[in-house]
């Protein structure tokens, strides 16, 4: 069994969804899954399709080639297709708080999450203990602001090394520069402790308190070069009141953010996301 999922966002026009499911039941696939969605703003056509092959001779690399020229050219799509028998492979980032990082080994371990973890890299050793328990390499690599492009550099030797598909940064206190980014264009996710837009910042939840909010939340979204303002994947809310001190803020907080972090991986992984304009589309 081959089982393919494919991405398209193109102009939106008639006959696309005709088009692409009549495609695949010459090619011999059946669908199991589609949804799609019209910006009505932009007239930007979205889908997402996950389809199953039983011919013995199909190959990806045939269907791609075959798409592209039957539907692709002919409907000016950006689209992508991916293999379920390729797992994307993650590199965490790291730096002293764990509970992210417990979480997501954790789902990993249990075969929650469908990727592979071939290193973790920490600016610090603290959390080493728990890459060796979970028997995940572990790369020190210290950040300054003297040493900060070699680092980086070390970093993408790592990277190019393992052939990573897209990195986490779980809690990882450095600020990521454009040397990365480019590299990984919507393929570097972030945990903001914080709802944003509101309450950016290192001290989220202290800015909440004197505020006295109703709700705090976390954010989890894609790394751009303007500072906790890439494309948003996840978020999540909880409700506290004026007998909450700002310790209870932060500990409802760092629930929020495993739960918030882990989604955002799922849906990045089982390629659930599509970003444009700053903007994504989340498919169920």
């Amino acid at each position: 069994m081959n089982k393919i999922t494919l991405l398209i966002h193109c102009k939106d026009r008639s006959n696309i969804i005709a088009s692409v499911t009549n495609f695949i039941a010459k090619e011999g696939g059946n669908i199991v899954y589609i949804d799609q969605h019209v910006d009505r703003e932009q007239n930007i056509f979205f889908m997402r399709l996950e389809s199953e092959f039983t011919i013995g001779n199909f190959t990806t690399d045939s269907f791609k080639e075959s798409f592209k020229n039957t539907l692709a050219d002919e409907f000016e799509m950006k689209w992508r297709i991916y293999s379920s028998e390729n797992k994307p492979k993650m590199a965490l980032f790291i730096s002293k708080y764990d509970h992210c990082l417990y979480d997501l080994l954790g789902r990993y371990n249990s075969g929650e999450l469908n990727l592979e973890i071939p290193f973790i890299i920490s600016n610090h050793l603290d959390l080493k203990p728990i890459a060796d328990s979970f028997k995940i390499p572990f790369h020190h690599i210290p950040v300054t602001k003297d040493t900060k492009n070699e680092a980086e550099n070390k970093q993408l030797e790592l990277l190019e090394q393992y052939n990573i598909d897209f990195i986490v940064l779980a809690r990882y206190m450095q600020i990521v520069s454009g040397k990365l980014i480019n590299k990984y264009p919507n393929k570097i996710i972030n945990i903001h402790h914080s709802f944003l837009p509101a309450f950016v910042g290192a001290k989220p939840y202290h800015s909440a308190y004197k505020r006295g909010v109703k709700i705090i939340g976390a954010t989890s979204h894609y790394v751009t070069e303007e500072l906790d303002a890439g494309p948003i994947i996840e978020q999540d809310v909880a409700h506290v009141s004026h007998t909450h001190s700002i310790k209870d803020l932060i500990a409802k907080g760092r629930d929020l953010e495993k739960i918030v972090l882990a989604n955002a991986v799922k849906l990045h992984t089982d390629r659930k996301v599509m970003v444009y304009n700053n903007k994504t589309v989340i498919f169920s």
